[in-house]
C-alpha cells in the first residue's frame, strides 16, 4: 500500500543520511560503442561532494567507466530507492589522497591499495540525484539536478 510522500526535506534528510552510513551500492554501467550494460555491487566512500569507488581496471565496470565516463549508482531496496547518475574518472590508486583511502577503509573494511596494480579508483561526481518510496513520491524525486541539490 502506498503511503504518503515525504516532504523535500525529510527525503533529503533521507538520502543523505543513506549516502553517509551505507556501505554498498550497486554500480551500472555500459561501453559507449554499445557493449552490453554490466552491473556490478561495489562498496565506496561519500566525502559530502564525491562518491570514492575502486575495482579492476580491466572488469567489465573498470573498463566502462574508464571509456564512457559515465556511471548510474542505486542504493537501498526496491521500495527506498536513491539512484544517482555521475560523471566518472578513472585515477590510479596513488593518486588519492591517504586520508580518502583510510575514510574508504573504515567504512568499508577493507583498503584497495592492498589489491594490487591491476586495480584503480573512480571518482564519482553526481550529477543527478533521486529518491524515492513507492509511487506517490515519483513526481518529485529528483533531489539533485545539474550536480546541485534542490532545496
Amino acid at each position: 500500500m502506498d503511503s504518503a510522500p515525504r516532504p523535500r526535506k525529510v527525503r533529503l534528510a533521507d538520502t543523505r543520511a543513506r549516502l553517509e552510513n551505507d556501505i554498498d551500492l550497486w554500480v551500472a554501467t555500459a561501453h559507449p560503442d554499445g557493449g552490453a550494460p554490466g552491473l556490478v555491487p561495489l562498496s565506496f566512500d561519500w566525502n559530502g561532494s564525491d562518491f570514492l569507488l575502486a575495482t579492476g581496471r580491466n572488469t567489465p565496470a573498470g573498463r566502462n567507466m574508464r571509456d564512457s565516463g559515465l556511471v548510474r549508482l542505486s542504493l537501498g531496496d526496491l521500495r527506498d530507492v536513491v539512484m544517482v547518475d555521475g560523471s566518472v574518472v578513472e585515477l590510479p590508486l596513488s593518486d588519492v589522497p591517504s586520508a580518502r583511502w583510510e575514510a574508504y577503509a573504515a567504512r568499508t573494511g577493507w583498503d584497495p591499495r592492498e589489491a594490487g596494480p591491476d586495480y584503480a579508483a573512480y571518482a564519482v561526481s553526481p550529477v543527478t540525484i533521486q529518491a524515492w518510496r513507492e509511487s506517490p513520491e515519483l513526481a518529485n524525486r529528483t533531489l539533485m539536478h545539474a550536480g546541485h541539490w534542490l532545496t
